[in-house]
């Protein structure tokens, strides 16, 4: 008798962990509430970043929105402008970058300050056969010898004694050629851009700057320069 009350109350132990369907829609509806109310705090992060024009942040507060609460009203919102506001962030983010490759100094010589703006090319160069190595663009204020515009080697040597012209491309334009010389010295290996302030407006509103130049010992190499980080104002006057 007790073995059957005991295999009858076996069977009839599931009976007894019914699912509740009121509660289990409670439970349903409690959890969509909290995420609703998650998700709408984390879209006012997002939209007091979009008023503030912090595209960076506004990505980051949408990433996360997106990711945790995809399902939400808030979400639904915000993945109807998120497109623009992370184009925004990529094309502030990639400013910085191309502004952070840039370098200026301001240094006391005769006469006053001599102010400058340098950037590296992309990519190092061969310029003698020796192996690739920095090439810079340089734009100098000369209290004394006035504005110039150069590159210098870290090897090799131009083949622009006595002048030669230069092809100019910015970005998928087609090219500009500019007349260039190579000084008659050996304390440094640069060439001049001749028409220096012609070189530095065409760097306004560019993002690639190509510059051709002969060298001595193996033909023509060709620079690229980022240039659309410049901060024009370090070098007042010129533009």
């Amino acid at each position: 008798m007790i073995l059957a009350l005991a295999v009858c109350g076996a069977i009839l132990l599931p009976a007894c962990k019914r699912s509740d369907p009121q509660a289990e829609a409670a439970a349903a509806a409690a959890k969509t509430a909290a995420a609703e109310d998650a998700a709408r705090q984390s879209a006012a992060a997002f939209d007091d970043a979009v008023s503030k024009q912090n595209w960076p942040l506004a990505k980051a507060q949408g990433d996360v929105l997106l990711a945790q609460y995809p399902d939400t009203e808030a979400a639904r919102r915000v993945r109807a402008q998120f497109d623009e506001v992370k184009a925004k962030a990529d094309a502030m983010r990639e400013q910085t970058r191309m502004a952070s490759l840039w370098s200026y100094n301001s240094e006391t010589v005769e006469g006053g300050q001599q102010l400058s703006a340098s950037i590296y090319a992309k990519e190092d160069i061969d310029t003698d056969g020796s192996g690739a190595k920095p090439v810079r663009l340089i734009f100098r204020d000369h209290p004394s010898w006035g504005k110039s515009a150069y590159l210098v080697l870290q090897a090799g040597d131009f083949d622009c004694y006595g002048g030669c012209r230069v092809p100019v491309t910015l970005d998928d334009k087609p090219a500009k050629t500019l007349p260039a010389s190579r000084p008659k010295t050996d304390e440094a290996i640069a060439m001049f851009i001749d028409d220096e302030r012609a070189l530095w407006r065409m760097t306004k509103g560019a993002k690639v700057m190509r510059i051709e130049f002969p060298t001595k010992a193996v033909g023509k190499k060709t620079a690229v320069f980022e240039v659309g980080g410049l901060d024009r104002s370090k070098l007042p006057g010129w533009d």
